[in-house]
């Protein structure tokens, strides 16, 4: 017989940014100062990421979008990228997410893509830490501790069935 389950996911919501701490106040302002940088003439959607490792260092990255539309990348996996290229023994804690349109901060907090969220997961298995999740809009903010809350179903090493680090 099927069953059928539920899965349930846990966040925390701010509905205005005098609720949040100091420390998710500043990576949601770096997220957001590194979208200004993006490079999307396509959509104009501009997106930020800023990542703190543990050491207290703080990477940013953006969407860069190209013509060829799968050739671009996302904010955060631009970040994560180069957290690993060259700061790879020190691991991502947290981090922030935020886009800006043409019309400013968008008004809802804006959630990874798949192939993200992925990535974060991949992440958060080769360190064996969860990193905190900042989602940031206009006014609401949106924290989850790890990416498990995004993506319940993930895609895990192990069912590669070999053997790996």
């Amino acid at each position: 017989m099927i069953k059928t389950k539920k899965i349930t996911i846990s966040y925390r919501e701010a509905e205005s940014p005098g609720e949040l701490d100091t420390e998710t106040r500043d990576m949601i302002e770096a997220a957001r100062k590194s979208a200004l940088n993006a490079y999307a003439p396509y959509s104009r959607f501009r997106v930020g990421a800023a990542i703190k490792l543990e050491s207290g260092r703080i990477i940013c990255g953006t969407n860069v979008e190209n013509a060829a539309f799968p050739s671009g990348i996302c904010a955060e996996r631009s970040a994560l990228s180069y957290a690993v290229a060259n700061y790879k023994d020190d691991r991502p804690v947290v981090i922030a997410i935020a886009a800006i349109t043409d019309a400013g901060i968008t008004e809802e907090p804006v959630t990874p893509c798949g192939n993200c969220r992925q990535v974060i997961a991949e992440e958060e298995s080769r360190n064996g830490k969860n990193i905190r999740i900042i989602l940031s809009g206009k006014d609401r903010t949106l924290i989850t501790e790890s990416v498990a809350d995004l993506l319940p179903l993930q895609f895990r090493k192990n069912y590669l069935k070999v053997s790996l680090p």
